[in-house]
């Protein structure tokens, strides 16, 4: 591939030759994108976070992870730039940055003889500067490119340009973890239709075989709680750091069956290394609950996933995987499987006596439940709840029970049970969820570890009128910079 000339080197200020693709080269490049299936897949939280960094590390109001097709430049993330999913992949930007083995940067694109003609350029934007850097495959494909934009000339460091170089590097990174899940439950779907096929072989009259879907979406933290018909969803998640991207995840999810299927679990560790486990974490349960109604079973796929990715190394995780399906006699039928995860707690009105009425709280803790990805044959405990009308079910990570409520004392589950205790009747998912949050602001030096908070309950009678529906609510907090326990 010809080599991009600076302006020093053509000895023309502000003139930049630009770049024709090698046919050869850009065949091998976009055989390299369909590998990776990545082109118009829905929003993923991890991509989201990058460009969100690119703009805070860059202060930049415009931040994007693209992928450069055939003809046009794809967003698969984009941090300030509403509406817009593609562009053409017009010379200046993108398309030439592409065609690079280092980052581009243009400090004024008005002054850049390529640059200046691009619709991002002369549009209603009015980018000013640009700099980016290529995402580079292992075989030397560049797919894409992580962009920074301005409305205004300014100029970057060596340093800065490492850095947007670095963070290119970890949208690789993440986009080897997503193809390895791909492959994984693959590879889980072809052996269960083997082994389906055999034995609708052997009785001649079993079903046939149901396709499986596998599903890549939904963020490390969904943007929204799904409706759930006659249910109340509540999410809450606190970073304890705004330079660590935090392990703990959740998520809501409707399956073929009928069904509903949660989890929340806890990767060990934090920073980039854990938020990549917790991708391929996701994009596993997800997947592995579509093609099996058992909790455990999904758990245990995900033990397999874990231990079988190199990129997982010696990490672990924790976690809860259920399903929930409305019950005839009202209410929610919940089965329940953890792996080494903290117990939940499920709420429901305490009998009546005098006083304000207040709250019974069981802990739900199948025992036996063993840690996710530690272990070549662990084993999973599941458990099987009713959630009765005025009934809730709170789920969380460790950093709500191991908040300091003083300097050398824990919350506990101990202090967690009794403020549940202490709720009103009948809480309802968001009241538990404000209340719990409220509790960690009040502590004196509030939540030194990521916490996740994610509670579901049946309105009960009387509140049923008001809950026509689910009503779902979901907001995320960090600590201030400066901050950070």
């Amino acid at each position: 591939m010809p080599e991009q000339a600076s302006a020093s080197e053509d000895g023309v200020p502000g003139k930049r030759l630009h770049l024709v693709p090698d046919e050869v080269v850009e065949a091998g490049r976009m055989e390299a994108v369909r590998r990776y299936d990545i082109l118009d897949t829905p929003p993923d939280g991890a991509f989201d976070r990058v460009a969100a960094l690119a703009a805070r590390l860059f202060d930049v109001p415009v931040a994007t992870v693209t992928i450069v097709d055939e003809d046009r430049i794809w967003f698969k993330a984009a941090h300030g730039l509403d509406g817009v999913s593609e562009i053409g992949r017009d010379p200046g930007l993108c398309g030439s940055a592409v065609l690079r083995d280092d980052a581009l940067v243009i400090p004024d694109t008005l002054l850049d003889d390529v640059a200046c003609g691009n619709p991002l350029v002369t549009g209603a934007l009015g980018v000013r500067f640009y700099a980016a850097a290529p995402i580079i495959t292992a075989d030397g494909h560049k797919l894409g490119t992580v962009n920074v934009l301005d409305t205004r000339p300014r100029s970057i460091t060596s340093e800065q340009t490492a850095t947007l170089t670095d963070l290119a590097a970890i949208v690789m990174d993440e986009m080897e973890l997503r193809l390895s899940a791909l492959r994984t439950v693959r590879q889980e779907q072809r052996v269960a239709e083997a082994e389906r096929a055999a034995r609708e072989q052997a009785e001649r009259d079993k079903a046939a075989i149901a396709s499986f879907a596998s599903t890549l979406q939904r963020t490390l933290l969904p943007p929204a709680l799904p409706t759930v018909p006659g249910l109340e969803l509540a999410c809450h998640y606190h970073a304890a750091s705004v330079h660590d991207v935090g392990g703990d995840f959740y998520d809501v999810f409707p399956l073929p069956s009928g069904k509903w299927g949660l989890f929340l679990g806890d990767v060990c560790g934090k920073g980039a290394e854990a938020a990549t486990i917790t991708s391929l974490a996701r994009y596993t349960l997800r997947a592995s609950a579509h093609h099996t109604d058992d909790p455990v079973a999904v758990l245990e796929a995900l033990n397999s996933a874990l231990l079988a990715d190199v990129w997982a190394g010696a990490r672990y995780c924790t976690a809860f995987f259920a399903t929930f399906a409305p019950d005839a006699a009202g209410g929610f039928t919940v089965e329940l499987a953890t792996g080494g995860h903290p117990p939940a707690y499920h709420l429901s009105p305490a009998a009546p006596v005098a006083g304000p009425a207040h709250t019974r709280v069981e802990a739900v803790h199948p025992k036996g439940g063993m840690l996710i990805g530690a272990f070549p044959h662990a084993r999973f405990a599941s458990t099987t709840l009713h959630l009765a009308p005025g009934q809730a079910l709170l789920l969380y990570t460790d950093g709500l029970t191991e908040a300091h409520t003083s300097a050398d004392t824990m919350l506990g589950d101990e202090g967690l049970t009794a403020f549940l205790t202490a709720r009103p009747a009948s809480c309802g998912a968001a009241q538990l969820i404000e209340d719990t949050v409220g509790l960690l602001d009040a502590l004196p030096q509030g939540a030194r570890d990521d916490v996740a908070l994610l509670a579901l309950s049946v309105p009960a009678p009387d509140q049923a009128a008001a809950a026509t529906g689910a009503g779902s609510t979901a907001h995320t907090t960090a600590a201030p910079a400066g901050e950070e326990h």
